[in-house]
């Protein structure tokens, strides 16, 4: 391709990369006359990580962009003679740059920089991924219309209601298409081969997008999907099916409706390899370990070849397969996966491990500019820093400003209504809290000047602000849900785990307007899907306005549209308790909100804490940076107790 022609007179790959990318596979060098070696090539959860660079802490960054994942591709089909490149969704939205393409400039005049950039690879197919849908279908399709290659989505339905069976159900784009292809075997013989690719998104887009969605779409169960196509994809033709599975992996036995169906979805008979993504995480790799039916270290599910590319381009995923050719057909008789990244830490910092194809970089040059220009505007001052290194551990002031904005727009929203008079509380979560996103994934933004970009890092989702009526008991069992986050902790023990790694950071909702401990002896009563599974009870000295709060009492709390959907699987709280639906979204309300005060005081007010333990000590780990606001924390006894894993900085809490 003359996209790369000039690429190695750049320099663009280290000399190590460079070995490492263009060592012969062993499946080229095994392949015989009717034999040929295939690699699929994975790009997943991009979220518009086009350049190697965080816009909300506006500084480079040498963990992302697929600038740095075309050089691994572009290396991959330098060595190989077969391959196809494919997308497994989430694409559109995910950075400043998504929202400035999607709420400021629009995709009326020219593509979406997203596809501007994939359309230079050349990929052959993608599939759509939860996020497509955040800002609306209108937005989504004009986006599509700028991709100069296929999508595909089998599981997303035009209308409020699904058709007799999958088949009779009109897809909102195509559910699968058949690619021609000629492949080069072994002794350098051409052979036709017809490949299917379908792909799937999860069907709690329906919740999480309920406002953009509702009427206008419905979804069905991936497997029950994938078990109706695939059957007439083989009829017409298809020898290879690969499944573009926006999903993740989870074990336990399956479930209809399942948000995380990838590996059941590999047991689908037809199905020759699933390229997943969703969890934001790696296979092959230790992430997938002891889940029956996944071999994390070979990187299959149900016994089929998979991958995982992480997110954000940190990642390129590699199925290689060694495919022959018989009387009967096409079979595959070996096969490897691989995610490999773009980037390697050496003494806890990100270093590269390639550099940039320079053709993407410069494709969406005057994109970028834009948005440094858009995130750079100021709208404020804050009178104390913004920090949310122990958002997960004690009450935090990157979310009691979003807490603090979210009340004022519901009072002022609600003030002439028949709910004005009913007391008001606010939930919000942290988003960037170390995790998968790893120990510079914090927002930390100084006392002084307020920019878009920080409130862009405050609130990263394009969520609409949502109010819900509840009642006292219903308050209860929000938080119940979100002290899932700990680990159980025996009474005495000494530097045990505090934090439970499977739950997600913006499912930990604190609750402001009420004061309430948790208390860590006791077992979580709720799982990640909001199922009972103890008769705990964490939550103790629940009190509103000095007393403990009545469970008959009526309140409304100030949330987003992914809660107040039924996001989380939060017990109580769904569509039908909303009885305000703003216009606005949390993000842009809290722009109006520090913009109204001017200068905003976040101080986290130490509305919870945890319950005394006496005797006991728990250990967490947090980014290095928190290390400079120890002594700004309420409420609880942190001190540094080393290093952590992967580049993070442990501390223990003296309960």
């Amino acid at each position: 391709m003359t996209l790369f022609s000039g690429l190695s007179r750049r320099g663009f790959l280290t000399g190590t990369a460079a070995t490492a990318l263009l060592t012969l596979h062993p499946f080229k060098a095994r392949a015989q006359a009717g034999q040929v070696h295939l690699r699929l090539i994975e790009t997943t959860d991009l979220h518009v990580a086009i350049n190697p660079y965080d816009y909300y802490g506006d500084k480079p960054d040498d963990t992302q962009g697929l600038a740095r994942t075309a050089t691994l591709i572009a290396g991959i089909r330098a060595e190989a003679g077969n391959s196809i490149l494919l997308d497994n969704g989430d694409l559109i939205q995910g950075n400043p740059l998504g929202d400035y393409i999607a709420l400021e400039k629009g995709v009326e005049t020219e593509p979406h920089p997203m596809f501007k950039a994939m359309n230079l690879l050349g990929y052959d197919c993608a599939t759509l991924g939860n996020h497509e849908f955040n800002y609306g279908l209108e937005f989504l399709t004009a986006s599509l219309a700028g991709a100069n290659f296929p999508f595909v989505c089998a599981n997303a339905v035009k209308g409020p209601e699904l058709g007799a069976d999958p088949l009779s159900d009109e897809t909102l784009i195509a559910p699968y298409i058949i690619l021609d292809k000629m492949l080069t075997d072994g002794a350098g013989n051409e052979h036709p081969i017809r490949i299917g690719l379908i792909g799937f998104v999860p069907p709690q887009i329906m919740q999480w997008d309920e406002a953009n969605l509702s009427g206008k779409l419905s979804t069905r169960d991936i497997v029950e999907t994938a078990e109706a196509f695939v059957p007439k994809m083989k009829a017409e033709g298809a020898e290879l099916i690969v499944a573009l599975a926006h999903t993740g992996i989870e074990g336990g036995g399956r479930i209809d409706g399942m948000e995380n169906a990838a590996l059941y979805l590999a047991g689908v008979e037809g199905i020759d390899a699933v390229l997943t993504g969703h969890h934001h995480r790696t296979l092959p790799g230790p992430d997938y370990e002891g889940i029956e039916g996944v071999d994390a270290a070979r990187g299959t599910l149900m016994g089929k070849p998979a991958v995982m590319a992480g997110f954000w381009g940190s990642h390129m995923g590699l199925i290689d397969l060694l495919l022959e050719k018989t009387d009967a057909g096409w079979s595959v008789v070996d096969h490897t996966s691989e995610a490999r990244p773009i980037f390697e830490r050496v003494e806890r910092k990100p270093v590269p491990l390639v550099e940039s194809t320079a053709a993407v970089s410069d494709a969406v040059a005057a994109d970028h500019q834009a948005t440094l220009d858009y995130v750079r505007r100021p709208v404020g001052e804050t009178s104390a820093p913004l920090y949310s290194y122990f958002a997960l551990v004690a009450d935090d002031p990157s979310v009691q400003i979003v807490s603090q904005a979210q009340l004022w727009y519901a009072r002022e929203m609600l003030k002439e209504t028949e709910f004005g008079a009913l007391p008001m509380l606010s939930a919000a979560a942290p988003f960037k809290a170390g995790g998968r996103g790893g120990p510079d994934y914090y927002t930390d933004v100084p006392a002084g000047p307020v920019a878009i970009k920080n409130v862009a890092d405050l609130y990263l989702y394009p969520n609409t602000f949502r109010a819900v009526k509840v009642t006292g008991a219903t308050v209860k069992e929000w938080l119940e849900r979100s002290a899932g986050a700990f680990n159980q902790i025996e009474a005495g023990a000494q530097d045990a785990p505090l934090l439970n790694p499977d739950f997600p950071s913006y499912n930990f909702d604190v609750i402001d307007g009420v004061t309430y401990q948790i208390d860590l002896s006791q077992p979580s009563k709720y799982n990640n899907d909001g199922e009972v599974i103890s008769d705990g009870n964490r939550i103790v000295n629940l009190m509103f306005d000095g007393a403990p709060i009545d469970p008959a009492q009526e309140f409304i709390v100030a949330s987003n549209n992914y809660r107040a959907g039924g996001g989380g699987h939060f017990p109580g709280v769904d569509s039908s308790k909303i009885i305000f639906e703003g216009p606005d979204t949390n993000r842009d309300l809290l722009v109006r909100f520090i913009q109204k005060e001017g200068t905003i005081n976040p101080s986290a007010d130490a509305n919870w804490t945890f319950a005394p333990m006496p005797g006991t000590t728990v250990l967490f780990d947090t980014g290095p940076g928190g290390k400079g606001f120890l002594a700004d924390v309420k409420g609880v006894k942190i001190e540094e107790a080393g290093e952590g894993e992967n580049g993070f900085a442990r501390y223990r809490i003296s309960l």
